[in-house]
């Protein structure tokens, strides 16, 4: 029996899970990627925490199309991880391909100066 497109990711994604963890340091940068709207979250995995997050329904975030969105949803964290002293974070993809949206919110977040 094949798999939906939901249950694949799902699957993905738990496999990842397993091999990584964000910690204080070095908080894990989770993403989320709807058919409309992407969020990301910095995440304490060892207190269970969420340290920051961004969206693209934020209000300070406009774009003419989503890639943009995603671009400036990845600055947005990154000024805001920077305000909490983070320059390093672990990349949660989140079971997506990295491509298009996912990956403009990584280089978004790299030119605000996140490493990872």
């Amino acid at each position: 029996m094949a798999l939906t497109k939901i249950a694949r990711r799902k699957r993905i994604h738990y496999r990842i899970r397993k091999k990584m963890e964000g910690t204080t340091a070095r908080p894990r940068l989770s993403v989320y990627r709807s058919n409309k709207q992407i969020y990301c979250q910095l995440i304490d995995d060892n207190n269970g925490t969420t340290l920051a997050a961004a969206a693209s329904t934020d209000e300070s975030v406009a774009g003419a199309n989503k890639t943009e969105l995603a671009s400036k949803v990845g600055e947005l964290i990154g000024t805001r991880a920077k305000a909490m002293n983070i320059s390093e974070v672990v990349f949660d993809r989140g079971g997506y391909l990295f491509h298009g949206r996912v990956k403009a919110l990584a280089e978004g977040a790299r030119n605000a100066g996140l490493k990872f």
